[in-house]
């Protein structure tokens, strides 16, 4: 699913944030990412979603080189892979369920059918009272909530989320962790990027560890 090899990752001529980054994912797995503020998790997330090229080094992603991606195919690749950003980037304008809507809509899904997916994940992460609700009348927790439901829709066959839990209480975030460990179960590979040690606890995946822009393997909570 995806593959790094010797990667570094600078912005402008800085210091490397990431260096020598190498790992395989294989499909239908999942991680945690974890490490200290600016350690540089949300870099190596962005890199997966193509949102930068690397400085140095190689990555395959879905089973496509990367640096041999032309412009026109990085939609189709994108439409692939769900993200939750930390900014949620929510479309004001549109009510939480037309947020969430967008990706079915994209992928031509019937509306009836739309409607009643984005009806019931909203439900599924409490949001059931605020289908009409736009944006800015939300609160920043569920706003992040309307965001981690578009970025699930539609099955992803890679999910990455940038601290999903950290507008949440414990309760909502197991919740959300929940949602994500069922679309593990059904093919999804999934990599979420967290501080929130007593939620991942409770889970048996494997961590992947940046310290200082380097990488280290961790095994899960139970080995």
């Amino acid at each position: 699913m995806i593959r790094f090899e010797n990667v570094g990752l600078r912005y402008g001529t800085g210091t490397e944030v990431l260096r020598d980054v190498s790992f395989t994912l294989a499909p239908g797995s999942y991680h945690f990412l974890t490490g200290a503020s600016g350690a540089g998790k949300s870099s190596l997330l962005k890199l997966m979603y193509l949102a930068h090229r690397p400085s140095r080094g190689l990555i395959t992603l879905l089973g496509r080189d990367v640096a041999r991606l032309k412009r026109t195919e990085l939609p189709a690749l994108r439409r692939q892979i769900g993200v939750v950003f930390q900014d949620f980037q929510l479309l004001d304008h549109l009510s939480a369920l037309d947020n969430v809507a967008l990706p079915l809509r994209m992928a031509g899904v019937a509306e009836d059918d739309a409607m009643e997916h984005c009806v019931e994940i909203l439900k599924w992460v409490g949001l059931g009272n605020h289908l009409q609700a736009k944006p800015s009348t939300l609160s920043g927790g569920q706003q992040q909530r309307v965001a981690i439901a578009r970025a699930v829709i539609n099955r992803p066959r890679l999910l990455l989320a940038d601290e999903p839990t950290g507008n949440v209480d414990d309760g909502i975030g197991m919740r959300l962790l929940y949602l994500f460990e069922e679309l593990y179960k059904l093919g999804t590979t999934v990599v979420i990027a967290t501080h929130n040690e007593a939620l991942i606890r409770r889970f048996d995946h494997p961590h992947l560890h940046l310290d200082q822009g380097r990488l280290h393997l961790l095994s899960g909570a139970a080995a």
